[in-house]
């Protein structure tokens, strides 16, 4: 399909679509568009800014146009489940943009840090599409503010990091109270066992797709690793944002007290930053969200788990303030830059004991990063890799001895920091923060501009 007028979607969707200028469908819209239109349950291997949102938001307005009636009193005819309420706020954005011309429709949104008596109003009258995330939704339905048992269509999007984010009992108590019969399109960007499992206990007979993450991104980013000592990594941090030619920035932390912290010490050195994460209000994250996007604030201190979901255009440098010790969750992050074929900047302080974490993160994008190092009493071999002859005969040295999650090999343990053991990592992560997901391999974004859509026509 080289064009979603391709698809025969119904007249008012395509309206929409020429209104945003959407020409040219991406990989997943035109796998996923086609199957989920003939009613079958899809399986989409696709990671956040592939265009996924549209891949299942399209076919769900075709089937509601094509069905029209009036949802029931407290229920929905299409529900939404994703990870975030960032995430969720911007899917349910997107069904009213693409549905603007079809009426009667309605969209509510159902998530938490915002008082529920709104949303309980919203699900009164019955709406034809709600996005929710799981606690909220189970919220609703205990209070008998929602029935859930006339759903016709079920999206579950991102079902990875709902997963990571400890969602899943959730999510299988949600499954078993909607109807058997009903539609079902399930979007992850890895296939774990467990969600292989859960993904069997609620499909029949899917079609599967998937999109083959691109390199190209990764290119147009310039990586650099800077080796502190854990103590002087907030004046290094200050140091880079006043030195750096900075647009927009994305700095990261591994913990809500951690980033409250970095805005602590970035604002007593005159500099305005703000943070975002799971202890915030909805009202403080859409505030912070929205100044961010305008431009109006410059510096975004956030974690993982938060960050899901945010689009934002014009990052032009992301900052790893702490190194994740999960290396997929490095793609991740410095897929947030270079966007839409800008280039863009991801520099990451390493301390000693996260020397371990930028191995893995080596292994996996096949890469070794150019460093510098600013640790006390060391000299500052600017923009040279890190690794020298030793560490690379180490390297080797190590494979020959271990055996890698990535085809490597993570070396001698005396050869290297010791790495903590997998309780004491789950505990360095605050309730709702990212854990370990042991060998769950996250795809790479790819290098399609974030919107949830087609390519805008140039």
């Amino acid at each position: 399909m080289t064009s979603f007028n391709d698809f025969g979607l119904q007249e008012p969707i395509t309206r929409a679509l020429r209104d945003e200028n959407y020409v040219t469908p991406t990989p997943i819209q035109a796998q996923t568009i086609p199957i989920a239109l003939s009613g079958r349950d899809v399986i989409g291997i696709a990671q956040t800014g592939t265009g996924k949102t549209a891949a299942f938001a399209l076919p769900i307005l075709n089937h509601l146009i094509g069905n029209r009636r009036r949802p029931e009193r407290k229920s929905a005819r299409v529900l939404v489940l994703s990870p975030t309420r960032e995430l969720s706020g911007q899917i349910a954005d997107s069904f009213r943009t693409y549905g603007k011309y079809v009426r009667p429709f309605d969209v509510a949104l159902a998530i938490g840090g915002v008082p529920i008596n709104r949303q309980i109003r919203a699900l009164q009258r019955g709406v034809e599409v709600l996005v929710a995330t799981p606690g909220r939704l189970l919220d609703l339905v205990h209070s008998r503010a929602l029935d859930i048992n006339r759903i016709e269509v079920l999206v579950l999007d991102e079902a990875d990091r709902m997963l990571d984010m400890g969602f899943i009992h959730d999510i299988k108590k949600i499954v078993a109270m909607l109807p058997r019969e009903r539609q079902t399109l399930f979007f992850s960007a890895t296939m774990p066992q467990q969600i292989v499992q859960l993904a069997g206990a609620m499909l029949n007979n899917p079609e599967r797709v998937a999109v083959t993450p691109q390199a190209s991104t990764a290119e147009r980013i310039a990586q650099r690793v800077i080796h502190v000592d854990k103590p002087a990594k907030s004046a290094l941090l200050t140091e880079v944002l006043k030195t750096e030619s900075i647009d927009r920035v994305l700095v990261f932390t591994r913990t809500k007290h951690g980033a409250d912290k970095v805005v602590r010490v970035l604002q007593k050195a005159g500099l305005a930053a703000e943070a975002i994460h799971g202890n915030k209000s909805q009202n403080q994250r859409e505030r912070v969200l929205s100044a961010f996007r305008d431009g109006k604030l410059r510096t975004l201190i956030a974690t993982d788990i938060a960050a899901r979901g945010i689009d934002v255009d014009g990052v032009s440098h992301v900052i790893n303030y702490d190194l994740p010790n999960i290396p997929e969750s490095y793609v991740h992050r410095i897929g947030r830059t270079a966007r839409a074929g800008r280039d863009g900047v991801a520099i990451s302080f390493c301390d000693h004991e996260e020397r371990a974490y930028l191995r893995d993160i080596e292994r996996l994008i096949r890469m070794a990063i150019t460093a510098t190092d600013r640790r006390t009493g060391r000299q500052d071999h600017a923009a040279a890799p890190h690794h020298s002859a030793n560490h690379q005969n180490e390297r080797a040295h190590h494979r020959g001895n271990h055996q890698g999650r990535h085809g490597g090999g993570h070396g001698q343990q005396g050869a290297r920091p010791q790495r903590q053991p997998q309780d004491k990592r789950k505990q360095d992560h605050e309730k709702n923060e990212p854990n370990g997901l042991g060998n769950v391999r996250f795809m790479q974004r790819t290098g399609e501009p974030r919107r949830s859509a087609g390519h805008r026509a140039q």
